[in-house]
């Protein structure tokens, strides 16, 4: 098979800082995710269009012009469907795994059994509290305790109505619209498929039984389950995190930040902290930052302790504790070149296992946390939430006591980092507006914000680092088109430096006047990638204050570099919420054309969002402009 031609380190990433490390790493022969990628390249076709099956044991089949059936006799539009929709499946697993260990920790902090965290935001609580009816003229614990169980029975209640936080924050169209629908396909079909999620968990264990070899085989079926399992995260597992994080860790606010590697300090203890779940990565900060833990680092010689983010667990630290932020997804692995990293610390999600291998050519401590993520190479110190401050402690401490042994001929520190305007949650949006969505409302009525586009997503080796994210949020705003977004694409953003209040000069003259008028960038850092239920919550919020559905907003959303499964899932949801969704790579569906129209064409007229896919970003942006015009028609 004909090896792909290797690319150039300015054709990998835009980012200067990448490119710096990328050379040393070339230099010294270290390997990367770059490297893999071209070993692994080209991909199997098979796989790319999405025709391979190997749900059962008669296969692996593969679809062809020749071999049109699998042994079972699944056809092309079978398998893809299936395959897209397990990896939402997995996708929502992921996000709902990271939401229930947030409301655990919450009734266990109500419960007064945890005494390590403390409820941070009881305006927050009550606010929550408030929309799911629960009393709030009592004890702060126990409305905590209530607003935990209420959680928890969303991910394992045996009935058949809604979840509780997605009937309690959805808007009311969009409500009506699921129930339509379910109505609508219930007559059709003389089935009940539904699109309204009973309980987070049920609709992960009835994806992967319906994909199970010999269940469900027709794709409309399949993909409304796959429709019902994202909404789920979105309006589940993802907004209770983000819900519940705020309550526990504090509700984010604006604040300045700075990015890029060279956040990384020669002469202090670095420590990043790379994953996705906060109640980590809060506990690492807070420990590092007292007396006694600098103290200690000074008598090992240095400054003191320096914790930076990495990822989306970065994007959770820098919105709430002001903590730097060393890069994205690609970052992981450079961050551990620049030989000044004492310990990379880690707890779920986005975590190359090639990270063991390439600690063990420096002196950095490669600390895994969870007993649901295990790396070869890692040493492993069980992260355990009620004895949260005796095992940040004990994670510190082995970072501190690997400074002496870190070589200063391997140091090698990028200079690069810009300055980011960070922290709008939705409630610090709506301080910014004086209290009211009035006048953000009034600004796009007038056209002065043509439009809002939503850009989340990862980072792939595939597409030049960062490359699509930065052209795509610049010709955007550049066309009074405001952004705001979530995950590695934030991370990006605040890189290049379109985080800064004088980025408004790079926007459009009628958003730029708004802008200034608020004191804000055009780029809006909403936080991690659970966070894009803020974007879901602020979309719905809009839509009842114009007692209109989600579908009829200027809204588009984005994911110009994803990697995940559970970026499948976040578009999905955005998706069924109403919202049309650019993606880019191609999703593995194109082996199959009935899928490919389903979730392109006929699930425009069924949920008013739908995927389209381009290449080139100034294509995508007058796509999705056009988009936002035909939708200001209705307006």
């Amino acid at each position: 098979m004909k090896k792909v031609k290797e690319k150039k380190i300015e054709e990998m990433s835009i980012d200067p800082a990448v490119q710096e490390i990328l050379q040393l790493a070339s230099e010294k022969g270290y390997e990367t995710v770059w490297d893999r990628l071209n070993s692994q390249s080209p991909h199997c076709k098979f796989g790319l269009n999405g025709l391979c099956c190997k749900n059962c044991i008669m296969g692996p089949c593969r679809i062809t012009p020749k071999t049109t059936t699998g042994v079972c006799g699944a056809e092309a539009d079978t398998i893809v469907a299936r395959n897209i929709v397990r990896g939402i499946a997995a996708g929502v697993a992921a996000h709902s795994d990271h939401g229930r260990a947030v409301a655990i920790l919450l009734k266990e902090v109500a419960c007064q059994e945890n005494k390590d965290y403390t409820i941070f935001d009881t305006e927050k609580l009550k606010a929550v509290a408030t929309k799911l009816g629960v009393d709030t003229d009592r004890d702060i614990h126990e409305i905590a305790k209530d607003v935990a169980e209420i959680a928890l029975k969303d991910f394992g209640k045996q009935d058949d109505k809604p979840l509780k936080f997605l009937a309690s924050y959805a808007p009311k169209k969009r409500l009506e619209r699921w129930l339509d629908l379910e109505k609508k396909l219930y007559s059709e079909t003389d089935k009940k498929t539904g699109v309204i999620p009973r309980n987070i968990d049920r609709e992960v264990a009835d994806s992967m039984h319906r994909t199970t070899m010999g269940v469900d085989h027709d794709p409309l079926s399949l993909l409304i389950q796959g429709v019902r399992a994202s909404l789920a995260d979105g309006w589940g597992g993802s907004l209770i995190a983000t819900e519940l994080q705020d309550i526990l860790f504090g509700t984010p606010r604006i604040r300045t930040i700075m990015a890029n590697l060279g956040v990384i300090s020669p002469d202090h203890i670095n420590i990043v902290i790379h994953g996705h779940e906060p109640i980590l990565s809060e506990k690492v900060v807070e420990i590092a930052n007292t007396p006694d833990m600098q103290k200690l680092a000074q008598e090992y010689g240095a400054k003191g302790i320096n914790v930076v983010g990495m990822c989306c667990t970065g994007n959770e630290i820098l919105m709430r504790q002001g903590v730097p932020v060393a890069g994205n997804e690609l970052h992981q692995e450079l961050a551990i070149l620049t030989g000044a990293v004492e310990a990379i610390v880690v707890d779920v999600q986005c975590i190359y296992p090639a990270l063991g291998k390439l600690a063990k050519c420096f002196h950095t401590k490669f600390i895994s946390t969870s007993d649901r993520a295990k790396f070869p190479g890692s040493l492993h110190i069980q992260f355990e939430e009620e004895h949260a401050n005796e095992v940040a402690k004990k994670i510190v401490k082995t970072a501190i006591e690997a400074f002496p042994k870190r070589d200063k001929r391997k140091v090698h520190i990028p200079s690069f980092k810009s300055e980011a305007v960070v922290g709008f949650s939705n409630e610090q949006l709506l301080k910014i507006l004086g209290g009211s969505l009035k006048p953000l409302v009034d600004a796009i009525l007038a056209g002065d914000i043509k439009g809002i586009a939503g850009i989340v997503g990862c980072n792939n080796p595939k597409v030049k680092h960062d490359y699509y994210h930065v052209t795509l949020t610049k010709e955007l705003i550049k066309r009074d088109i405001l952004v705001i977004g979530t995950g590695c694409w934030a991370i990006a953003a605040a890189k290049a430096g379109l985080m800064r209040i004088e980025t408004q000069e790079l926007a459009g003259e009628r958003l730029r006047k708004v802008c200034k008028a608020l004191n804000i960038p055009p780029v809006i850092h909403m936080g991690s990638c659970v966070d894009c239920s803020r974007m879901l919550t602020l979309a719905g919020a809009i839509a009842d204050y114009l007692e209109a559905d989600i579908s009829d907003l200027p809204l588009v959303g984005s994911a110009p570099e994803w990697t995940t499964e559970k970026a499948v899932s976040i578009g999905t949801y955005f998706v069924a919420s109403g919202v049309p969704v650019h993606l880019w790579p191609a999703p593995p569906i194109s082996g199959s054309p009935k899928v490919v129209s389903l979730l392109t064409q006929e699930i425009k007229n069924l949920l008013g969002g739908y995927f389209f896919v381009e290449e080139d970003p100034i294509k995508t942006v007058d796509i999705m402009e056009a988009i936002i015009q035909e939708k200001r028609k209705a307006l």
